[in-house]
This record gives C-alpha cells, structure tokens and sequence, in this order.
C-alpha cells in the first residue's frame, strides 16, 4: 500500500511539473514555426509581379524578360486553392496558405526565412479571405474551425507573441490594425483587443452575425452586417455612433468596402439591383448612390480619388468618388477572378482570369495575356496579383 501511494505521488509530482496530462499531443491550436535563414530587408525585384494562383501556388514572374523566376508552394494543402492575399513588408512577402502555414519569403529569390503553421490541421481550411496585417514587428490573423483563433506573430521568426480564442468558426475577414488595437468580427461579436497583448478591450454582440471587414477613417471603425446595416463604432468602447440602412433588398458588404478621406464606400449585393454606396464617415450621411443593375459587384477598391472595380458579369467600371458619375465602363472578354493591380506607369491593369495573366491597356482597350496557365479549372474561387514596388 505504501508503495502505490509513492508511485502515484511520483505521477502527480511530474504533472504538477510539465503540466496536465494531454488529452491530444498535438491540439488544434497550436503553433509551430521554424527559421530557416535570418530574417533580413531585401531590395525590390521592380521588374516582377507576384502571381498568388488559384491552384495555391505563388509564382514570381518576370514582366520584361516574361519568365518565372520562382514558385513557392505549401507543406500540403487540404485542396488546391487560394484564398487569401500576400503581404510585402521590407522585400519580405508574407504568404498565407489555407492549410494554415505562413511564410516569410525573399522577393528577389524565393528563399524561405521562416514557415510558420497555425494548429495541426490537414483535412479542412484552416486560412479563407485573410491577408497578414503587420504592424510593429508582429502579424495579426484570424483563423477558421477548428481553431478559431486571432493569432499575433512577430515578424522575425513566425513564433507566436499572443493569440485569443473568437466565438465562431467563420472568420473569414482580415482584421483591422488601428490606434494600437486589433478589430474583428466573429459570429454575432465585434471585438476590440490591445494589438501587443491581445487582452480583450471591449466585445459588442449585434443581433445579427457581423460579416463585413472592419475599416477606420482614422478616428472611428466601420463594420457591416450580413444583411443590410453598416455600423459606425467608437475604438475604445463598444458605443454605436450612427447606423446606415442598405436598400432593404440588398445584402453582403462583406469586404468591399474601403475608406478616403472621412468617406466611407461599400458595395451592398441584390437580386436585382446591387449598389455602391458613398457615406460621410462622421454623420452616416448618403453622398451618393450607383447602381448597377441585373449584376453582382465582386470587387472595389479606391485609387486617384476613384472607385475601381469589376462586376460578375464582368464589366469593369471607374467612379469619381466626389459625384458617383461613372467615368469608364468596359465589357470584358475574360473574366477577373482578382484584385486589380495598377501598373507602374499608370497605362495600364493587371488582373488573373482562370487562363491567364491579363493585362488591360487603357487607350487600345487590348487584354493582352501575360502569363498563360497550362489548364484551366471549373470551379476557381479566387487569386491575388501584386506588383513588386
């Protein structure tokens, strides 16, 4: 008997010391990186783009001489597919994958200096509609079920600084970095959370889930729900400031929308009629109103005191953001299924199709195929182009 009692005081000593047996070795969330090269401040390679495909393949490609010059691909991957965006700090591009890795990679070369990897799952997404927001020496992402975190890590290595558990699975926006605070939406809740500790400032619960990209004038913050309310919120404490109201057939801002100058543009989705709102970012004020009938607007963005975007049917469009008066309209051949990059000399646009690499030149209205994939899928949810500058 005196024996049994010393060996279990033995096992709960080694608990005690190492920590709570674990049911799972390996739990959802947990973060693993690796440093394979120090991190270091890269010169621009200014004669490429980087093409983030949708088969999840990240391709540095050479616009002059018209070659790859690398590719970067994940670990593994669930399926192939995109999904989210890149970021270019230093020379250094941050790359996201869905199956919940990050790496830090050279522009010019396509050396890896660190992966890093967001929980231990390899049969689901892990990583949708996220781009890496960096700010102070550290990396702000969210993360879909079953990890369901805001993770923040620092820069130099791809190790986790802090990271704070969200309500829902669906967290499929990227956060906002503003006033040394970190904003998200999950489910119903909209949080507030310091941007170096991750402490919780304040968590507002909205009757509806809150599904759209949270923006900031660079005073208050702007988020959408799914159905048809913008909210403008105080950054410090949970008060609504105003309320706008979308037609009521209209719905799914989600991440089209931005802000300029005490403005706020967003796109509103219909049945019928979908819109493009311009809204006084201090009093909610309609300043105008575009509409664009029997079509879907499936992106925006705001460049040169314009509204730039395409629709479903893929129609490319151009607004003066003082009157809403459309200043170009142009039916597209080839379908985007990106952002819009401008090119340097302002003459032209880059975007991705399901074949090509497409460049759109402003006077003789060409779409002249860059890069040409070798297949084509059916079913391309997204991909991402940026210029190196």
């Amino acid at each position: 008997m005196k024996k049994n009692i010393i060996t279990l005081l033995v096992v709960f000593t080694a608990i005690n010391i190492f920590g709570q047996a674990p049911t799972d070795p390996k739990p959802n969330d947990l973060v693993v990186h690796k440093v394979l090269n120090p991190l270091k401040k890269v010169p621009l390679d200014l004669a490429s783009i980087l093409m983030y495909d949708y088969d999840g393949s990240l391709i540095s490609f050479d616009l002059e001489a018209e070659h790859i010059n690398w590719t970067v691909k994940a670990t593994d991957a669930y399926t192939e597919m995109c999904a989210n965006q890149i970021t270019l700090l230093d020379g250094v591009i941050y790359i996201p994958f869905i199956n919940g890795e990050i790496f830090a990679v050279d522009n010019q070369t396509g050396e890896i200096f660190w992966k890093s990897r967001l929980g231990n799952v390899t049969d689901q997404i892990v990583l949708k509609n996220q781009i890496p927001v960096i700010n102070n020496g550290k990396l702000y992402i969210t993360t879909q079920s079953p990890v369901n975190n805001i993770y923040a890590l620092n820069i130099k290595d791809g190790s986790l600084a802090w990271k704070y558990q969200l309500e829902s699975s669906n967290n499929d926006n990227p956060v906002l970095f503003f006033d040394n605070k970190i904003f998200t939406q999950s489910a119903s809740s909209f949080y507030s959370l310091d941007a170096n500790t991750g402490k919780l400032i304040y968590q507002k619960t909205f009757e509806e889930p809150i599904t759209g990209k949270p923006v900031t004038d660079g005073e208050n913050v702007f988020v959408a729900s799914e159905k048809n309310v913008l909210f403008a919120l105080s950054p410090n404490k949970p008060d609504i400031l105003w309320e706008f109201k979308v037609d009521e057939n209209q719905h799914s801002i989600k991440e089209h929308i931005v802000c300029k100058d005490k403005k706020v543009y967003f796109a509103a989705q219909g049945e019928e009629v979908s819109s493009i709102y311009a809204v006084d970012s201090k009093t909610g004020t309609q300043l105008w109103k575009r509409d664009f009938k029997d079509d879907n607007i499936q992106y925006i963005l705001e460049e040169s005191d314009n509204i730039w975007g395409y629709t479903r049917k893929a129609k490319l469009f151009q607004i003066d953001v003082t009157n809403g008066e459309i200043a170009l309209e142009v039916k597209l051949t080839t379908k985007p299924i990106s952002n819009i990059e401008f090119s340097n000399d302002d003459e032209s646009l880059f975007y991705y199709s399901d074949a090509a690499l497409i460049q759109y030149e402003f006077k003789s209205k060409d779409e002249n195929e860059v890069y040409l994939r070798t297949t084509i899928k059916d079913d391309v949810y997204s991909a991402f182009v940026k210029m190196i500058r």
